[in-house]
């Protein structure tokens, strides 16, 4: 799966910067001698993201930790393109919580579906605790350091798959499934079609144009059964840009 990142991307499948053509992943490494900012720059970068936002101190201790974990790993395999402590703060951490306020996560079932560095499982399993976080990828390095990451952070509510999401779907059911960033709404109800009464809740993280691509993948949606129940719309400080939380009723939600 694509790794998610801070853009929009056009319509349509598109492979991640380090893959090729044919899904295999590019040997060279675009922030190989990129600065590893410290722990305690990340702590305060968190701190100025989550500054109107009461979360435990040990929680946000826990963020920047894995992000430093997230940005060593990067000298070697492509991880992200978010650099920037306040912008990673933001763009990965922020965001990824933003979805658990809207969505009631206690006790259910959910994944992570192109997971990457593990976002938004990380920060979504870090923020519910009684919940079973599944990060999902089909790049086995990146599977490898999410499994890593888990084991160092103490996370005993998640787990990392390496697998294609329509494969790990038809075998399992979830109650909510995340996507972040991966494709447009329509390639994503498209990528679950085979698979969309495995899971009751299809929950996407968007940038600005989320009501273009809404329109685009109305048609889609509604002939696959996946029905838009709420939008929530948020922005992101320091003019990083503004955010969209889409939660799509899937068929297997139908009575529930």
């Amino acid at each position: 799966m694509p790794m998610p990142e801070d853009t929009e991307r056009p319509p349509g499948p598109q492979p991640a910067p380090e893959e090729s053509e044919a899904g295999q992943e590019s040997e060279v490494i675009e922030f190989a001698d990129h600065p590893i900012p410290s722990e305690d720059e990340l702590l305060a970068a968190m701190r100025w993201a989550f500054e109107k936002i009461e979360l435990p101190p040990a929680m946000l201790e826990t963020f920047a930790r894995h992000a430093h974990l997230v940005l060593e790993r990067n000298t070697k395999i492509n991880l992200t393109r978010i650099v920037d402590p306040r912008e990673m703060a933001a763009k990965h951490y922020l965001d990824s919580w933003q979805a658990t306020r809207l969505m009631p996560l206690l006790g259910k079932r959910v994944l992570d579906v192109g997971t990457g560095a593990g976002f938004p499982g990380i920060p979504v399993a870090l923020s519910e605790p009684n919940a079973h976080v599944v990060m999902l990828d089909s790049i086995q390095k990146k599977i490898d350091f999410v499994a890593e990451s888990i084991e160092a952070i103490g996370l005993v509510n998640a787990e990392a798959v390496c697998e294609r999401a329509e494969e790990h779907l038809a075998r399992n059911r979830y109650d909510v499934v995340f996507l972040r960033a991966i494709s447009s709404v329509r390639e994503n109800v498209r990528l679950l079609r085979k698979v969309r009464h495995s899971l009751i809740d299809l929950v996407m993280l968007k940038g600005p144009s989320w009501s273009r691509e809404v329109r685009a993948g109305e048609r889609e949606a509604e002939r696959l059964g996946f029905r838009l129940d709420t939008v929530w719309e948020h922005e992101l400080p320091g003019e990083l840009g503004q955010r969209a939380v889409l939660v799509y009723r899937a068929p297997g939600g139908a009575g529930r």
